[in-house]
């Protein structure tokens, strides 16, 4: 049994897990394995999750609070705190307290938004911090590999033009902004997407030296490949793009569901916000630069 580490609180709370934007998701090819080849830049946002974490005596690794529908023993965040503790044993024979996870689940599931995969790089930063391992964010993106494809990015800490299934990552500043994101009232299953045969896997590759002006109008770059799809199948996401295409130039994030424009100012993202059906559910996000938790990534956990 690891005792608690008195070098480190006992716990950590209001760790935020931010939701991400797709600016613009290409498919460019398929690999034998079944995965797709994408291009993309991320763009993160003050759009949070919230977990809060509690170290144990015992070992255990318990989440007490429910996540939806999702199973504890499926949910990202516990494989999340599995994988890290095999790997500090494995790599650094530490051997870790147990830990309480409570969460507060504002991103919705099958949004687009990143939810289970933010939630999952938290969790890897925090407890990196808690239990001391000292893993930088090259080890834990490695890490974050195997839990899912987004999750590298959220443990950049930063924007990135990502390749590959999404784990090559160049850094890159965005033009930030406000954004208006609305949820139709439909889950996507990104599987059911990315296994279309309508779905195009043929967007020819660019360079991030292709972004025109890029850090004033890279929400106008390229579109998304899985938007076609996502509308057929589900017809209230082209109903809340065509709403919001009246104000601003307006697509989906991810396989869907939440469709977003960007706007220069809080005010006049309000504005168009408050003009919106009151059938959607819409909400005002800021873009961020780095992620909340970056300061812990940037010392290695110390």
């Amino acid at each position: 049994m690891a005792l608690l580490d008195k070098t480190r609180p006992a716990s950590l709370r209001n760790c935020p897990a931010p939701a991400k934007l797709n600016l613009f998701l290409h498919v460019i090819g398929r690999r034998p394995d079944g995965y797709h080849l994408l291009e993309t830049v991320f763009q993160l946002t003050d759009f949070c999750d919230y977990l809060h974490f509690t170290c144990r005596d015992d070992g255990q690794i318990r989440r007490i609070t429910r996540n939806g529908q999702i199973n504890e023993e499926d949910d990202l965040i516990i494989r999340a705190a599995n994988l890290l503790r095999e790997n500090a044993l494995g790599q650094k024979g530490k051997h870790v307290p147990g830990i309480d996870i409570e969460i507060e689940k504002n991103l919705p599931v099958g949004g687009g938004l990143g939810g289970g995969s933010s939630d999952a790089a938290t969790t890897l930063m925090a407890l990196n911090y808690l239990w001391n391992c000292r893993f930088d964010t090259q080890e834990l993106i490695e890490m974050g590999i195997r839990l899912g494809a987004d999750v590298p990015f959220f443990l950049l800490g930063e924007n990135a033009f990502a390749e590959g299934i999404g784990e090559k990552l160049t850094p890159i500043k965005t033009p930030g902004g406000w954004f208006v994101v609305i949820k139709p009232p439909v889950s996507v299953p990104t599987a059911l997407i990315f296994r279309s045969n309508e779905l195009t896997r043929n967007t020819e590759p660019i360079k991030m030296t292709d972004f025109p002006g890029f850090y004033e109008r890279l929400d106008h770059f390229g579109r998304n490949d899985l938007q076609g799809v996502a509308t057929r199948l589900f017809p209230e996401i082209g109903s809340a793009i065509n709403e919001l295409e009246k104000f601003g130039n307006a697509r989906m994030t991810g396989s869907g569901a939440c469709v977003f424009s960007r706007f220069s100012s809080k005010t006049q993202a309000e504005e168009v916000a408050a003009k919106l059906s009151v059938k959607w559910e819409t909400r005002v996000v800021q873009g961020l630069q780095n992620h909340p938790l970056k300061y812990l990534l940037d010392n290695k956990g110390e």
